[in-house]
């Protein structure tokens, strides 16, 4: 049996902080698995002097990404998890004032943001998201590690030998998934769920405790997000002085409802009235108050990325307050590990890395994701909840990504909005066809995505030298 890359619905759905899964969260990782190789080779207490180097789209969007700031708080020890974000402006700020970084909360050494971080407009040839960390060792050596953050959060080595021997040593799921057509033979030789497949390939990797609990604490970041999305107003980070919608529109939403804190946040949205305009803007709510939260570096979870982590979170809240009052954590359950795989069918035939592919790697994932989810909890059959993730994919093929000022703001926020309401909108198309008849299976969605992201010019790949981010003047922002 050939041995197909066993990616976990954790994989795809990761808490971290905003406001970017590639060029926040990706590099602060990279921070911390470097601080790991210099200890397994006993050189970390050797460091007297660290430099950073960005490359590329990391480089080009960085500073608005904060890549500099998330690089440095990996670098400090901290975890994006666990950390608490409240003393992310207070830690870069004492770094700045004193020119001392305590290395992974261990050793003092001095840096300087201004010296020991490089933006360099060059891209490295294997990914167009490189970072490299250089040491100076208090013998005289040089210590040298690149790191390439390809979207999600995942980040790789350029090992090309080694990567294969890895492969080799990947836990083999129950049931190996590398194709949507896999994934239906599967269900139809079982007589089995998506949701039921996946989680049994879950049950290889961890305990049903395990799963649970890790859910939950994946749909409490994404209900939290969405709650302080929802209850925060003013004007976000950045320069752009793009002001917070989310507060507004939950407001007049939201009417004369009473509630004590999130707990009694969904009752209370169940309560309000439910004509059609007032579901879009329930949707387009839940979805703006999380991208609002990560463009505030924020903490939400990647799905499959932090640009477009608003989307399937506003279509479980659509679906727990709108379509089913009774839902409960098997649904989220469900809904989870369908939006998982089918994130992971992305990574595996395509890419989720908008400097690779994209927006439409990013909003159109995560749309197709929600999609697939949704019509699962609808009671679609694996057909039709494959059609729903085509069809949701389909309509953001060569959507470009081109965010004023390397931002992720304009456009990407409203993009969640809509993402989830195309999601929706694909999930009830599904729903009434017959999909054992697709035109378009969701592989050849895939396959076309892929060839599109190869075709796209370069200046649409999150680099803001295309699009809007040339066309919006931002001193008149």
């Amino acid at each position: 049996m050939r041995k197909i890359e066993c990616i976990s619905v954790f994989d795809m759905l990761k808490v971290g902080v905003g406001p970017s899964s590639s060029h926040t969260l990706g590099p602060w990782r990279a921070a911390q698995r470097w601080i790991a190789e210099l200890k397994a080779k006993d050189r970390f207490d050797k460091v007297v002097n660290i430099h950073v180097d960005l490359y590329g789209s990391l480089s080009l969007t960085g500073k608005g990404h904060a890549t500099d700031v998330a690089t440095v708080l990996g670098l400090l020890g901290h975890d994006p998890v666990t950390m608490d974000i409240s003393i992310i402006e207070s830690e870069i700020e004492k770094i700045k004032r004193t020119a001392i970084l305590n290395f992974n909360q261990e050793r003092e050494i001095q840096f300087t943001f201004k010296e020991d971080v490089k933006f360099n407009r060059k891209f490295l040839e294997f990914h167009p998201n490189g970072i490299t960390f250089r040491a100076l060792m208090n013998d005289g050596k040089k210590c040298n590690s690149s790191f390439y953050s390809i979207g999600g959060g995942f980040v790789v080595k350029k090992e090309r030998k080694n990567a294969s021997k890895k492969i080799k040593n990947f836990q083999q799921f129950p049931f190996p998934i590398e194709k949507a057509t896999e994934l239906v033979d599967y269900c139809k030789t079982e007589n089995k769920t998506i949701s039921e497949i996946v989680l049994e390939n879950e049950r290889s990797l961890r305990s049903d405790e395990e799963i649970d609990k890790g859910l939950h604490q994946i749909w409490d970041t994404m209900l939290e997000s969405m709650y302080i999305g929802c209850h925060t107003e003013g004007t976000l980070p950045g320069g752009l002085n793009v002001k917070r919608r989310a507060f507004e529109m939950h407001q007049r939403l939201i009417g004369e409802t009473s509630y004590n804190d999130v707990n009694d946040w969904i009752p209370a949205i169940r309560n309000t009235e439910v004509k059609f305009r007032q579901i879009l803007k329930w949707v387009s709510c839940f979805a703006l108050s999380v991208n609002e939260v990560n463009a505030s570096l924020g903490r939400v979870v990647t799905a499959p990325t932090n640009g477009s982590a608003g989307t399937v979170p506003a279509v479980m809240m659509y679906y727990m307050t709108i379509e089913n009052h009774e839902a409960t954590f098997e649904d989220l359950k469900r809904f989870m590990l369908v939006a998982g795989e089918i994130g992971s069918l992305f990574k595996k035939g395509a890419t989720i890395s908008a400097a690779m592919g994209g927006c439409q790697a990013e909003i159109g994932v995560s749309s197709a994701m929600a999609a697939g989810g949704l019509a699962e909890l609808l009671g679609g059959t694996p057909e039709q909840v494959l059609m729903a993730s085509e069809i949701a994919m389909e309509h953001h093929l060569g959507l470009t990504c081109d965010p004023i000022g390397g931002l992720v703001q304009v456009p990407c926020i409203e993009r969640n909005a809509m993402g989830a309401i195309k999601a929706i909108n694909a999930a009830e198309i599904a729903l009434e066809s017959d999909a054992t008849r697709a035109k378009v299976p969701l592989d050849k969605v895939i396959e076309t995505m892929w060839d599109t992201a190869k075709d796209m010019n370069s200046k649409y790949k999150e680099t803001s030298e295309g699009g809007l981010a040339v066309k919006v003047n931002l001193s008149d922002c």
